[in-house]
């Protein structure tokens, strides 16, 4: 995996070297923001119960810059989280912010997309996703999802009895994120996009359905039936079940839970002509009747879909196009979607 990671930051240049110091942006500077959060009343019973489970009542909130930690980005953009949870230090959100910049060197209006990693502590693909996007010419913002980087407290994560309410807060956490990036300078706010990968993309699947937020969804890697995937995925997918089955969560009472966050009860509301879902061919930890079914759910057509020869770890090797293809939507006006490729 780190020998793909490596070949694919060659390949795109991703080993470039980080932004000068002197931001346009200062560290310490605080916006005020609201949230936006509008869903429309669905027609589904079950979506509306969905949607309602997963959303909070709209409030102001502050945005502020802090210093990059270990050259992270440009800078860290930190936010309250929606959901509470007892734990101050996760409870306050951080994005790395991965500023577009000209050749100059200066910061320039562009289109922003919100990045939401992988279910590994590294970070590794979520940060390659965000680097290559920046070099995109785009403003590339990846949250660190719930007891992640700089939300962790100790060194390890919650156990698995946690982890439904960690998605939860990190669907929250994500959607108010759009909000958070709409305040800060340089971001063209008319385009605002969102991309995950493997749990990100699950994540972002549910959290870009909730309403009409965030302008395009890029899902890498992602897929429906999360139950499903728990109980017969491999590797990746079979870990999670373990650290489940270790909290004594399974059968019925996992089913439940899993509802609470499950894509396809809302993937009908995200827009099909601004998502995209890229799938692994040969993926066994999501495997292709798991992306079928979100594909399906959120009535993709096969342009939409795109089928990667690949597994759930060498897709990486498609990083370049996938992030030019990503480039490519991300800027076209909203208006102008109806009949993207």
């Amino acid at each position: 995996m780190l020998k793909l990671l490596s070949s694919a930051a060659i390949i795109f240049g991703l080993t470039a070297t980080a932004s000068p110091a002197d931001h346009s942006v200062s560290v310490g500077a605080k916006f005020e923001a609201k949230d936006t959060l509008a869903p429309a009343v669905d027609e589904s019973e079950d979506a509306r119960q969905c949607v309602a489970n997963l959303c909070w009542k709209p409030d102001n909130f502050s945005v502020e810059i802090q210093t990059a930690v270990e050259d992270r980005g440009d800078c860290l953009v930190r936010f309250p989280s929606p959901i509470i949870t007892g734990d101050a230090r996760n409870d306050l959100v951080a994005m790395e912010w991965y500023q577009a910049r000209d050749a100059d060197q200066k910061l320039i209006t562009a289109p922003a997309v919100v990045v939401v990693h992988e279910s590994g502590s590294r970070m590794t693909v979520g940060r390659l996703f965000a680097r290559g996007l920046q070099m995109q010419g785009l403003h590339a913002f990846m949250i660190q999802l719930p007891h992640y980087g700089e939300r962790r407290t100790g060194k390890n994560r919650p156990d698995g009895g946690n982890l439904i309410s960690m998605m939860k807060q990190a669907v929250a956490d994500v959607r108010r994120a759009r909000d958070a990036v709409a305040v800060l300078p340089f971001v063209d706010v008319s385009r605002i996009s969102l991309q995950g990968t493997s749990l990100g993309g699950f994540v972002s699947a549910t959290a870009g359905a909730l309403d009409d937020g965030y302008d395009n969804v890029f899902l890498m890697l992602a897929g429906g039936q999360l139950y499903d995937l728990i109980q017969n995925g491999k590797k990746d997918a079979a870990k999670v079940r373990e650290r489940l089955e270790k909290a004594g969560l399974k059968g019925e009472e996992l089913r439940k839970l899993t509802l609470v966050v499950e894509p396809t009860r809302i993937a009908h509301r995200l827009k099909p002509e601004r998502t995209w879902l890229y799938s692994g061919v040969f993926d066994t930890v999501v495997p292709a009747k798991n992306a079928t079914a979100l594909a399906t759910s959120a009535k993709l057509s096969k342009k939409h879909h795109i089928q990667m020869m690949a597994n759930h770890y060498t897709g990486i090797v498609y990083l370049p196009v996938v992030l030019t293809h990503i480039a490519k939507n991300a800027r076209k006006p909203t208006e102008n979607l109806t009949n993207a490729k």
